[in-house]
């Protein structure tokens, strides 16, 4: 836990120093605010002769925001995980961006932060409401990209515009756009292959809660490495897969209901390896299985039974590595959530798992019990 006590303190420190020049430069900053959260999970898997249940850490989050010059926003935020030996998991800066936010037609965000593709990924993991995003979300958005990037929670290096235009009659922004320049290699890291990711989509809200969008994503991810091509020779240098994607979206919401469905599409190769230790940033040789395309959609449902305190969920989750109903994985979730207060809550699940790439059986069922707090 000393990494998690260094992000605070960290956090803790700028805040300080920033509050002792107040009374002389108050017309240049704001006070800092700190807070985080704070994330407990059980899980047990039930499959036949394969049984298995945990309590961990699913993460831990310190983050320190304010104003400068009154326009301008700015955020750091840091992420330690229960298991910490591999790169994914390692405690790391996941936010630290400045964001100029002067007019509500056009603001500029520069930094790290994440990625403006689909609705789901930019939600906070408590106010997403399940056991983890959606299946498509995590393969194609950047949390565990099927390229074989590093765990990058979403986010990448860039620079972003975005903006919302015309007002509806019921207060609401009619349509919002955004979109930006990314590094395209995930968080807290440089650009390879010197090619930068165009990431942008846009939404309209013909009522109040409910967005229509689509998105796009046009890239690559590379490595600087060794590999062995399909006649055995060997090769080194930089190696990149594309990244061609686009999502369509659909949501609707208030304070307790949660309507929403995406379906995402990709088309590119992967690296045979995750990058999770050092040593696989060099292996640049790609995955025979994952060659083409992919795709998902999941549709899902929160919906009150007493309101601002107990929700019922479900979600029809379908995400196929291939493109293809041979490499199906289907979850079939439900749940309740407790909020005992906007600060606290327990989380429940339960999910029938329909795996078509496994040999045997390819059903089995998860049970999740997710307890979150915030400060």
């Amino acid at each position: 836990m000393k990494p998690l006590w260094a992000i605070a303190l960290l956090c803790l420190a700028a805040t300080n120093l920033m509050a002792e020049d107040m009374d002389e430069k108050k017309e240049i900053f704001s006070k800092p605010k700190v807070s985080g959260y704070m994330m407990g999970q059980y899980s047990a898997t039930l499959k036949d002769g394969d049984n298995s249940n945990s309590f961990s850490l699913r993460m831990i989050r310190v983050s320190a925001s304010g104003r400068i010059l009154g326009d301008f926003e700015w955020k750091l935020q840091g992420q330690i995980n229960g298991n910490t030996a591999r790169l994914g998991d390692s405690p790391r800066m996941v936010d630290a961006y400045v964001e100029w936010q002067k007019w509500k037609q056009l603001q500029v965000k520069a930094g790290q932060f994440k990625r403006p593709f689909t609705f789901e990924n930019p939600m906070n993991p408590i106010d997403q409401g399940f056991m983890s995003y959606s299946q498509a979300v995590s393969k194609l958005s950047g949390f565990a990209d099927r390229t074989g990037e590093h765990s990058s929670n979403g986010r990448d290096i860039g620079i972003q515009l975005q903006g919302d235009l015309l007002k509806a009659p019921s207060g609401q922004a009619l349509i919002h756009y955004q979109i930006g320049l990314f590094n395209g290699q995930g968080i807290n890291t440089g650009d390879v292959d010197n090619q930068k990711d165009l990431i942008g989509g846009i939404w309209v809200s013909p009522i109040k809660g409910m967005r229509i969008g689509a998105f796009g994503w046009e890239g690559s991810y590379a490595r600087q490495g060794d590999w062995t091509d399909d006649n055995g020779e060997e090769h080194s240098g930089v190696r990149s897969v594309s990244r061609h994607r686009y999502a369509l979206s659909i949501e609707w919401k208030d304070d307790d209901w949660q309507l929403r469905s995406e379906y995402i599409h990709n088309r590119g190769g992967a690296f045979a390896t995750t990058l999770q230790q050092s040593d696989d940033k060099s292996d640049a040789n790609l995955s025979q299985k994952l060659s083409g395309r992919a795709d998902g959609l999941y549709a899902l449902l929160i919906a009150p039974i007493i309101r601002q305190k107990l929700r019922l969920k479900a979600r029809y989750d379908l995400y196929r590595q291939n493109a293809t109903w041979a490499s199906a994985k289907t979850q079939y979730e439900i749940g309740i959530n407790f909020l005992f207060s906007g600060r606290l809550e327990i989380q429940t699940e339960y999910a029938l798992i329909n795996d078509r790439a496994l040999s045997g059986h390819h059903n089995y069922s998860q049970i999740f019990t997710q307890f979150s707090v915030r400060f």
